[in-house]
Order: structure tokens, then sequence, then C-alpha cells
């Protein structure tokens, strides 16, 4: 698998120029098509959340269909001053699309991903709505294909100085083979092993030993799990490392328990400052 087709739900808010710089760096660096789509509540939701229709059904669709433009013309404006053209067809190399008539909701994130490569959301902050953390969860799983968070800010680079962190999981496995040809790509690949944050499955030197079967010449290091848990210590040692891409399988734990007790995945959602190679 190459990441040849990337998809872009997009929001008219801040934080999305990030999410479209850290899409197109991954677009550069692998010749890709970047489609864009208008991420939006459902009128069914919305109809659901407020039943007294204390805002007028007609005014909630026509602010949703002004949202869609703003969203449009952001995906737009960020492609044609990158210089990325509207794609001419299959095969076409680095280029863009708009999806007409995109359906409502969140659900579609997960769906419509199943045909592309991989997804880029921004990671969640203080001021992201309830739809953008489905949307996310959305494409974690149910598209069958991972997501990539933006952080913040965008990187200079993308997938030259690569972290995988080894939990022995499935899910950690599935992250890993769709890294694969970023990390056949990569300048640096580090395998961390994160003490006492794994589960039962092979441990770190054995995936060392798969990836340099493949050609990837990685080297591990160890770090014990810091106070504020395995996500704390996953982060502190992909920023001690100069890493520029972090992958990382989501939710071993169920969400439910990563909501009330917490979990390496909640906490790299919330507070990774480079981007992250995510799947379930």
């Amino acid at each position: 698998m190459s990441m040849k087709t990337i998809l872009v739900p997009m929001e008219p808010r801040e934080g999305m120029t990030a999410v479209l710089d850290t899409a197109l760096l991954l677009a550069r660096k692998c010749d890709s098509y970047i489609e864009g789509f208008p991420l939006r509540f459902g009128i069914s939701e919305f109809v659901a959340v407020d039943p007294a229709g204390s805002i007028p059904l007609e005014s909630y669709r026509q602010e949703s269909i002004e949202e869609a433009a703003q969203a449009r013309r952001l995906f737009e404006t960020f492609m044609q001053t990158s210089g990325v053209p509207r794609s001419a067809g299959a095969g076409a190399g680095l280029s863009c699309g708009w999806l007409e008539d995109a359906p409502e909701g969140e659900s579609f994130v997960g769906s419509y991903g199943r045909v592309f490569d991989v997804t880029v959301l921004s990671r969640p902050d203080a001021n992201t709505i309830g739809l953008h953390n489905r949307a996310i969860e959305s494409g974690l799983f149910e598209s069958g294909r991972p997501v990539l968070l933006s952080p913040p800010v965008a990187p200079k680079r993308i997938a030259t100085n690569i972290m995988i962190a080894w939990n022995n999981s499935t899910e950690q496995a599935r992250a890993t083979a769709f890294a694969m040809p970023l990390l056949r790509e990569a300048e640096r690949v580090t395998v961390l092993g994160v003490t006492g944050g794994s589960v039962a499955g092979p441990p770190a030197e054995q995936l060392m030993a798969y990836l340099q079967r493949n050609g990837i010449a990685a080297k591990m290091m160890t770090t014990p799990t810091s106070d504020r848990g395995a996500g704390a210590a996953i982060l502190a040692a992909a920023k001690s490392e100069g890493c520029d891409l972090l992958v990382k399988g989501a939710y071993t734990q169920s969400r439910l328990r990563q909501m009330i007790f917490g979990g390496a995945t909640s906490h790299i959602l919330a507070n990774a400052e480079l981007p992250v190679l995510m799947a379930h």
C-alpha cells in the first residue's frame, strides 16, 4: 500500500490550515491526490438536540450550506496558493479535488474513508466540538484505514524521522503495517518500548527483526512509564528524538475505559505536538 489518496474532512474553523499543511506535506512526499469535503452535523441530529425548535430548521439548513461553502473556499484557496492542480483523472500525481454533495454527519468519514489510503484530521483541542471527535472515531473504527492527526502547528517535514510506539498489540501491528511505505523511505526509524505499557504479544525485539527483514534499519529504545502514564512517556520520547511522525495503535483499551480512567491514546489525542498516524 502507498499513500496515493488522502481524504481531508473540512470545517470552516481555526486550525484547518495546519491540517491542510500536514496533508500537503504527505501528498508531496507520496505524489498523492487530496480530496476535501465539508464535515457537517446531520439535520436529524440537530432535530434530536433541539426538539423545541428554538432555531428554525430552515435557518439551520441555510447555515449548514454557508459553512460548506466556506469550507470549500478554504480548501480550494489553499490548494491554489500552494500550486496544487485540480485532478485530471486517475494517476495524475500530486493533485486535488472537492467532493460535491457529500452527505451530512460524521459517519461519512468512516464509510468514504474506506476508498482512501489515509484520512487527515486535526487532533482535538479545547475548542473542538463533538462532531469532530466523533469524526475521528468514525475514521478509526469504521474506515479500515489509518487516520493521520495533525498537530496545532504543522511540522516542516513529515515521516523522515519516525517513531513506532510498540505495545505488542493488534492495533499497533495494524498501524505499523499501514505505515510501511513511509517507514521504508524514512531516514530514521525508532522502535519504542514503554516499560509497563504493553499487552501480551510479540515484544519489540521481534518487531525489530520483522522491520530488518523488510529492509528497514530501525533502532530500538525503551522508556519507563511516566507519572502521567504511557502516553506522556511516548510523547516525551518522540520529542527527545526529534521525530516528525509517531505511529500509534489506537484504543488498545476500550474507549469507555479510556474516557473514565485515561489511557495512552487519549493522552496522545489531547497533547501530541507532532503528526500521529493511528489505526484501530
